[in-house]
Parts: C-alpha cells; sequence; structure tokens
C-alpha cells in the first residue's frame, strides 16, 4: 500500500473526530418538556406499550430502521483473522455504507469470541436492539452454521453479506453477461476458483437460478473438488463432481464462464484462451483479481470480463445489495431474507442495468453507462437502486409470507423511496399528479443536450408532457441512441428543426412586428428565427404551437429571460416579472424571491412579487407564509430597504387582507416565533415563515446560493412569474431532476392558464 494512500486512510479516520460514526438524536431537546417526554417520566409510557404488545417497539423506538453489523475478525476481507478489534473501522464502513445509500441506522457489534456457540447465544441475546442482523467477516465454515442457528431462533433477518450480497450480485452479473452474448443458464460450463463462504452462496444461487449443477466445476486451493475427496466440508460436497479433471487448467477448457473469488493471478491467459467463445470471466479477488482485464483482451477480445474494483468497468460490489435488501426487508418487516427475496433482488439489480442512463451516474463516473459488455451491472452510485430494490424485495417478502408488516400500496413504498434520493420529490408529488391529469405540449429550447432528454424520456414514462425539442434532428436521434433512451421521434416527441420548419416566415414576421421599433429589423428578425433557439420557443408558445417552454439548460440566464419577456409579455394584470426559488432543506421547503428578475424593485413591484409567489404556492398545496425581510424589525431602523420593505408590506395588508404576511423584519426573526413574538406579538405571520421575500435581487440571489451551499439545500427553480404563458429558464447546472421537475410544473401552469382562458 502506498505511504501516500496509508497517510491519507489514517488522516481520514481520526480527523476531525476519530472514526466514521456518531448518533444523532431525531427529536428535539431544547426545553425542560421535550426532556420529560425523552425521558422520565414520558418514557414510561412507550414502555407500557411495548410490554403490553412487542411489535409496538416498531412504533416508538428506532428498532426498525436499525441493522446490526456483527464480526468477530475472523475473516476480513484481505487482511484474514485480524481478530474483533481491529476490525471494527471495516464495521464502521459498512455502517456507514447502510446510512449513505438506504438511511439505515447502525450499530458496529465487534465481539471477541471463536466459539460458534458462544458466538451464537451472544448475538441472540443482543437481537431485541435491532430490525435485522448483518454478519460480516466470520470465517467459514463457522459462517454458515452461525447464521442457520441465528436464522432459526430469530424474528428478524439475519444476513451474512459476504456469502449472499456477493451471490446476489454475482447472479445479476451473470444473468446480463450470459444475455448479452446469446447464452442462456441451462447450457453452461462453469467454472469456480475458490470454495469459501462468499464462492459457495453464488453457486447456490446461480443453481435457483438455473445454471446447471453438474456443469459447475468447483476448484479450491487442492486442486477440483470431487468425490474422490475425504477433506471436504459438507457445503463443499454439495458440488463435488464424478470426473476425471483434477486443475483448474483442466476444467477451465470449453468453460462458459469463469467466477473467481480466490487469490490473485490464479488465471492465465492460456487458460481464458481456452475458454468457450465469447466467455464471461469474473476475477473478483481484491484487491489484486485473478487476471487482469488487459491480460484477458491480449487473447479473447469476445471476452466480457467483472471485477471488483472500482478502476475497472463491471465492478461487482456488495454495496449493490445489502443496503437495498435489508431496506425492503425492514421496511415490510420481514422475518428473514428468504430466497425469494434474493432472487427479486438479482433481478431487479439485473434489469437496472438494461435500463437508460442516470445523470447522477453520468457525473459521478464522467462518461455514459449503456447496457452491454462494459456494462452488466449498475454502478454503486445509481440513485435508481433505493427506489427499485426495495420495492421488490418487499414484494417477494410479502408474496413469500414473510412479511410481518406488509406494505399496502407498492406504488406510494416507491414514491416515498425516491423522495430519499430526490428531496423535491414530497414537494412535487402534488405537481406530478395535476400534470398527469391533462399533459400539455412543453416545447424545449436546448433539445440536443443530454439531460433535457433524460428528463424528456422520463416525463414520457410520466404521460405528464407531449415533448417537443427544439434541435438538429439526427443529433437528437445520435443522442437518443448513445443515451439508451427509449422516446420515439414522431410518436411520441416531436423534433423541430431550427434551419428547416414550416413557421419559419411566420414566426420571422411576427417577430419584426414585435420588436421592430425596438431594432429587430426584418433580416435580423429572420436570423433570430434561425440561430436563436430560446426565442423560437416563445415563438411557439406566443402563436400557440405549443402550450408551455423551458429554456436551458443556459450558461447565461439574462440572455435568455430577455427573449422571453419579448415576446411572451406579461399578464394583463402584472406590471413586471419575477423570479422564486424553492430550498428544500432539512429544517423544511422555504420558496425565496427574487432571485433573477427585479434588480432593485419598488414597494409596489415587491408587493407584486409577493402576490405572485404566493400564487405559485398555493399550486403546489403548501399554505404561504410570507415574511419581507430586511435589515430592520418591525421599524427599529430607517435604512431605505427598510423603509421600501415597510411600504411593501402596507400594500400587501390593503391588497390582500386575509394573505399571512408580515415585515419588515430580519431573517431570523421570520424564522423563529419565539423571536417575533417578543418583539412584535401582535403579527399577522404565525409560526415559520415559509416564504421569504427579499428587498432586492442581490440579497435574494445571495441568500439563495449562500443557504443552499451551507446546508446542503436542494431546490426547484427558479420559477418565472407573471407572464402571459408558462415559460421557465434554467441554469447551466440544471439537473434532470430540475428539468423533469419544471416540465411538471409548466403542465400545471399551463393547464391553470387554459381553465382560465375557458371560462372567459
Amino acid at each position: 500500500m502506498p505511504d501516500n494512500l496509508k497517510d491519507a486512510a489514517l488522516k481520514f479516520h481520526s480527523d476531525p473526530s476519530p472514526g466514521k460514526l456518531a448518533i444523532q438524536p431525531t427529536k428535539p431537546l431544547v426545553t425542560q418538556r421535550d426532556l420529560s417526554l425523552a425521558y422520565s417520566p414520558g418514557v414510561a409510557h412507550a414502555c407500557t406499550a411495548i410490554a403490553q404488545n412487542s411489535r409496538s417497539a416498531y412504533d416508538y423506538t428506532s428498532k426498525g430502521n436499525m441493522v446490526a453489523v456483527i464480526s468477530n475478525g475472523t475473516a476480513v476481507l484481505g487482511l484474514g483473522a485480524i481478530g474483533a478489534l481491529a476490525s471494527k473501522p471495516v464495521m464502521e464502513g459498512k455502517a456507514v455504507l447502510f446510512k449513505k445509500f438506504a438511511n439505515i441506522d447502525v450499530f458496529d457489534i465487534e465481539i471477541d469470541e471463536l466459539d460458534t456457540d458462544e458466538l451464537v447465544e451472544t448475538i441472540a441475546r443482543l437481537a431485541p436492539t435491532f430490525g435485522g442482523i448483518n454478519l460480516e467477516d466470520i470465517k467459514a465454515p463457522e459462517c454458515f452454521e452461525i447464521e442457520k442457528k441465528l436464522q432459526a431462533r430469530l424474528d428478524i433477518p439475519v444476513f451474512h453479506d459476504d456469502q449472499h450480497g456477493t451471490a446476489i450480485c454475482v447472479a445479476a452479473a451473470v444473468i446480463n453477461a450470459v444475455d448479452i452474448v446469446g447464452k442462456t443458464l441451462k447450457e453452461l460450463k462453469f467454472v469456480c476458483s475458490g470454495a469459501g463462504a462468499s464462492a459457495i452462496a453464488c453457486l447456490d444461487l446461480l443453481v435457483n437460478l438455473g445454471v446447471d449443477k453438474n456443469n459447475i466445476f468447483v476448484c479450491d486451493s487442492k486442486g477440483l473438488i470431487h468425490k474422490g475427496r475425504n477433506d471436504l466440508n459438507p457445503e463443499k460436497k454439495l458440488f463435488a463432481l464424478d470426473c476425471k479433471e483434477r486443475l483448474l487448467e483442466e476444467v477451465i477448457v470449453q468453460a462458459d464462464v469463469f467466477l473467481g473469488l480466490s487469490g490473485p493471478g490464479i488465471l492465465s491467459r492460456d487458460m481464458v484462451a481456452n475458454m468457450a467463445a465469447d466467455p464471461v470471466i469474473l476475477a473478483l479477488a481484491n484487491p489484486d483479481p485473478e487476471i487482469l482485464p488487459e491480460e484477458v483482451k491480449k487473447v479473447r477480445s469476445d471476452a466480457i470480463i467483472a471485477t471488483g474494483r472500482s478502476d475497472y468497468p463491471n465492478q461487482v460490489n456488495n454495496v449493490l445489495c445489502f443496503p437495498f435488501i435489508f431496506r425492503g426487508a425492514l421496511d415490510c418487516g420481514a422475518s428473514e431474507i428468504n430466497l425469494d427475496m434474493k432472487l427479486a433482488c438479482v433481478k431487479a439489480i439485473a434489469n437496472l442495468a438494461k435500463a437508460e442512463s442516470s445523470d447522477v451516474v453520468t457525473q459521478a463516473y464522467g462518461e455514459h453507462s449503456r447496457f452491454g459488455a462494459d456494462y452488466i451491472i449498475p454502478r454503486p452510485f445509481d440513485p435508481r437502486l433505493i427506489y427499485t430494490v426495495p420495492v421488490e424485495v418487499a414484494r417477494a417478502a410479502m408474496d413469500s409470507g414473510v412479511a410481518q408488516r406488509p406494505i399496502k400500496d407498492l406504488e406510494v413504498y416507491r414514491e416515498n423511496l425516491e423522495g430519499q434520493v430526490f428531496r423535491s420529490g414530497s414537494l412535487m408529488k402534488h405537481i406530478f399528479a395535476k400534470a398527469k391529469v391533462s399533459p400539455k405540449r412543453v416545447v424545449y429550447a436546448v433539445g440536443e443536450d443530454d439531460r433535457v432528454l433524460q428528463a424528456v424520456q422520463q416525463a414520457v414514462d410520466e404521460k405528464i408532457a407531449d415533448p417537443i425539442l427544439i434541435g438538429r434532428p439526427f443529433r437528437i436521434q445520435e443522442k437518443i441512441e448513445s443515451l439508451g433512451l427509449r422516446i420515439k421521434v414522431g410518436t411520441e416527441i416531436e423534433v423541430l428543426d431550427p434551419a428547416n420548419y414550416n413557421m419559419y416566415r411566420e414566426y420571422s414576421g411576427f417577430y419584426h412586428d414585435l420588436m421592430g421599433r425596438a431594432g429587430a429589423a426584418p433580416q435580423t428578425a429572420r436570423i433570430i428565427m434561425r440561430t436563436q433557439n430560446t426565442a423560437i420557443a416563445a415563438m411557439m408558445v406566443r402563436s400557440k404551437d405549443a402550450d408551455a417552454m423551458i429554456a436551458g439548460p443556459a450558461s447565461l440566464f439574462r440572455p435568455e429571460l430577455i427573449h422571453v419577456l419579448d415576446i411572451i409579455g406579461l399578464r394583463d394584470d402584472v406590471n413586471t416579472a419575477a423570479a422564486m426559488q424553492v430550498l428544500i432543506l432539512d429544517k423544511g421547503i422555504f420558496f425565496i424571491t427574487d432571485t433573477h428578475v427585479m434588480e432593485e424593485p419598488s414597494p409596489e413591484e415587491i408587493c407584486q412579487s409577493a402576490l405572485l409567489a404566493a400564487e405559485q404556492i398555493g399550486q403546489f398545496g403548501v399554505e404561504p407564509k410570507i415574511a419581507l425581510l430586511s435589515g430592520s424589525n418591525f421599524g427599529s431602523n430607517d435604512f431605505e430597504s427598510s423603509v421600501k420593505m415597510r411600504e411593501a408590506v402596507r400594500l400587501l395588508h390593503l391588497s390582500a387582507p386575509n394573505l399571512e404576511v408580515d415585515g419588515e423584519m430580519h431573517a431570523d426573526t421570520a424564522l423563529r416565533q419565539e423571536v417575533r413574538e417578543e418583539l412584535y406579538p401582535n403579527s399577522r405571520l404565525s409560526g415559520q415563515a415559509n416564504t421569504l421575500v427579499m428587498p432586492n435581487l442581490t440579497s435574494a440571489n445571495i441568500a439563495y446560493n449562500m443557504v443552499k451551499a451551507l446546508a446542503n439545500g436542494i431546490s426547484v427553480g427558479p420559477m418565472l412569474l407573471g407572464l402571459a404563458a408558462p415559460a421557465h429558464v434554467l441554469h447551466g447546472s440544471a439537473t434532470v431532476r430540475t428539468i423533469l421537475n419544471m416540465t411538471a410544473l409548466s403542465v400545471v401552469d399551463a393547464q391553470k392558464l387554459d381553465k382560465k382562458n375557458k371560462n372567459n
């Protein structure tokens, strides 16, 4: 191990505080009453409820989301039998992965015990604390017996990840690799190097999936496992064959699949050369595989290769499995993780690799992933794992009868899991539901952008919009294919080529009519209607050839905004546009205006932007609580901005007497009712403000970006307010999820406008 890696790893584990875990309370402990509820005397009521009904522990404690990661340190990956205490950094690391990928809380427990029965007894006595147990780095063959005995005694899942997590990921990779080369599981000649816990579990699962046990050749450190050997444990005996071959180099001849769970350099180039056509090689020894991919490619260009390493394609990593199979098992109260649940996990992981690529994965790895020889299994950072795998695991648990708390609606469950990844999900759920009722035509100005295309695919899948893309048709089709998308030009989406479209002359003339007195001569109008996609999109909306538009992602916001304002214009009852951003934080959802349009708004403009914001917030099903912010608290100072905001509040109270709005006030006064009550008990604002109106664009933009960065906020927007038709301009940093969210919002805005026009 290089010294620089060693130093970096030790510093990582020691600074700023030792270790990788800490405990955080989930309830406030601010007042004396909080303390009396969390502990004595209030806690007694929770204890009594559990004493009367043990299942109540899942309602009143963290048991249902708590897993024990347990080891005795006898088989730590790459290190061997280093002991319980030395294994603690690994167990803490496992705990971090549970939390990071599935939001599961973990206690790592290192038990200094080698006797199997004593270890089982110790773990069983700890079980009431947990909703599940993950056994880790316990050597074979003891691990088989320990898991079996614990599962027989306990009514919570017991899962030895070294066995089953590896097996599930290997099985998913094998299924997809075999599919790519056009073979079937039943016909495979399968060779395995290694006969430890993970290898045996892999083979067991593959047999259940359809691999013929008689075609599986297993080699350990003494050669082939055959019926003539008398040194085999019960697990190895299950794979003993009656054949003449004795060595790996003999059984590898014409093998379709090689699975390595042994050590470095076991598989030679000569052996690879002797394998069958289109061989599948899973060299999973860590950190150095049985053979390096580049060595395989020297002799077999037709091979599909997977390793356990992140620096090569097709990394087979248990993190694809264990957080998500436990998530599903915990959420339905599974009493065990049975074969049906494992098979469901295999299929969910395998199917995910076949789906179109995710922008999150692309950003993490710097390349698009598309199902094929170099992408047979999802990447660990694929955000879709959390809302696909647990759903199928829970479904299998319920179907097989081991779910003690069945999930009533798996689709709602999936949406809730998706909300853990896309924190905007809870806010946008209402918007998406409304959008699906009556999809509208949404035109995208930057139709060739990868993120736009991925968002459009999701919009089509969600049935929330009829997309129109502006861009070169051949380039859009190339991008669709390279991204592995399924959208079909001409049936599911339209493409408008700016170099050749039917409405060009009409749009050019209309643009000149609009902007002729602003310097747009006929020739200028024609150029703009050929080259400025945002202007073309805005003209489509203005001409009712589209119902809404999305401009961007754009590197510069204001030039695109000017096109939108020039062509689409403002509502009849509005004097100026405004922009609003949504920030989704751990402490709540906040709306901030005006972040992008009015540089130094007047009191009248601030009043109008607050009213527009309240109207838009209502679309989310949220009751606006509006605070106008400044450097003054209810007249404590007469700064210029304070006087302006004070006047805006007066106008708001006159124009919207039923709106919950007040000011001017400091930001902390807006967010803390106790501060506000002390300063001005008669405030019209109750509770915490959720809508923050800033005195100017600079303060709004600074506040939004600062809070977003410091509090790890998720944003929705910017939303343009006050336009004659739905239109939004997105920043260059917009994600696929942002584009999808703004698509849904645009559709709902278009529905509202359509209804208004019909009523008029």
